[in-house]
């Protein structure tokens, strides 16, 4: 099929890319000309593990094409994805303005039947609005459907999500997009769940904050293990080998952060507001990953008495592993605390590092290798759980500091072995 994804972003850029290693014709199209010059000379705005090699392969194959006009990506195309940023607004609602200015877009260039994909994240009855706009704006007055397909990428591994999902939720309204949407999702042999558009919003909101949740409540059995000398990896462990719940985001770390998980629970929390509800619950959660950063932080400065002068390693910047996204990364916000301590940083990233630069500046000093961070510092901090950091030659790290001291964010260490190897070791619920 004949398809345009408009936004190259994480989701956009993965959603074409994929679409088009099934075998389908594939436009991407960007406002920002100097992204869209970068992809069709070869070169990568974002790191995804896997993207790059697939983009050159279908660029190649002809089924993968770049563009910054919107008019020539609807004319070429079936079917529109529409995967524009929506960012946070102040009180927590959702910025739509990306989303409303593509759909005047579509409609103003619309000139036959076309199928147009809601893809970012929205709230519920969003797609009410994307149809009311279109056929507002839409002059020739064609026929049209809007379609809900939210996406459930895990940045870092958004490639192996695209090509092998879970379920696909499509929200539609007419058997004829019913149809082209299973086309389109024909190649990938996963469930497909058809529902209203309004349902399919709704389970993007559901999904994502119903992950922060489970996050922040093994966040909050940590404080307990903490406080009564358990082990909070041993619990996460033993409830989730339980199948009603699951082992996966039960690993306590420095909280949740990244573009999605955030701003989605602000979005979900003012939704409900908005019609009538008030969502204590997802408050809550949002309270226990806002304490975690704090707790961890008086940790550091419990053990080093005095943070202001201390040279401190950093290991991640990353707002998790396998990806360069530092936006609204636990990691960065860390790093800007310790800054404002007065603490001198010397960071690491593998990939990371910069993007960071432009939230961080020359506040700290960028460390190319990893096993040069401990340099002379007074402590080291594991940030973000990328694998390469377990492979860090803690002898090495050890003799080069100041002070063996190391606060593990990701608990990716083995306590005993860290005070077998002389380490003043912190780590989270254990």
């Amino acid at each position: 099929m004949k398809i345009a994804i408009v936004g190259t972003g994480y989701v956009g850029l993965v959603t074409g890319t994929c679409f088009a290693e099934a075998g389908h014709h594939v436009i991407c199209v960007d406002s920002d000309s100097r992204k869209v010059n970068m992809l069709q000379a070869g070169g990568m705005p974002i790191y995804e593990p896997g993207l790059e090699e697939l983009v050159k392969k279908n660029v190649s194959a002809g089924r993968l094409a770049f563009t910054p006009s919107t008019q020539e990506g609807v004319e070429k195309s079936q079917i529109i994805f529409i995967a524009v940023p929506t960012p946070p607004l102040p009180d927590g609602g959702v910025d739509l303005s990306f989303m409303e200015g593509v759909a005047r877009e579509i409609a103003a260039t619309m000139t036959s039947y076309k199928i147009v994909v809601d893809k970012s994240t929205v709230p519920v009855r969003t797609g009410e609005k994307v149809a009311e706009t279109i056929k507002r704006y839409n002059k020739a007055k064609v026929e049209f459907d809007v379609v809900s397909n939210p996406e459930f990428l895990r940045e870092g591994f958004a490639v192996e999500d695209f090509m092998h999902p879970d379920r696909v939720v499509v929200g539609l309204a007419s058997r004829r997009a019913e149809a082209a949407m299973r086309e389109v999702y024909a190649p990938f042999k996963a469930p497909i769940i058809v529902t209203d558009i309004n349902s399919a919003e709704l389970i993007k909101h559901a999904a994502n904050s119903f992950l922060a949740l489970k996050i922040s409540y093994i966040n909050a059995i940590s404080l307990i293990c903490e406080a009564s000398g358990a082990n909070v990896q041993e619990v996460a462990n033993g409830i989730g080998m339980d199948t009603r719940i699951g082992r996966q985001f039960l690993d306590a770390s420095l909280g949740f952060g990244g573009s999605c998980f955030p701003k989605d629970l602000s979005a979900f929390i003012k939704i409900a507001e908005q019609l009538g509800y008030d969502f204590a619950l997802l408050k809550e959660v949002q309270r226990i990953n806002t304490l975690q950063l704090d707790r961890f932080m008086k940790k550091i400065s419990d053990t080093l008495w005095v943070v202001k002068d201390k040279r401190i390693g950093v290991l991640g910047l990353a707002f998790k592993q396998n990806t360069d996204d530092v936006r609204m990364s636990p990691a960065i916000e860390l790093c800007q605390r310790l800054i404002k301590e007065g603490a001198k940083l010397r960071v690491h990233d593998p990939k990371a590092a910069e993007k960071a630069k432009a939230i961080l500046g020359d506040a700290v000093t960028y460390v190319p290798r990893m096993d040069d961070v401990a340099l002379d510092c007074d402590a080291l901090v594991v940030a973000t759980e990328w694998p390469e950091f377990k492979k860090l030659d803690l002898e090495k790290a050890r003799k080069s500091m100041t002070h063996p001291i190391l606060f593990d964010g990701r608990n990716m260490f083995d306590p005993a072995e860290m005070e077998r190897l002389g380490f003043i070791y912190k780590s989270i619920g254990r």
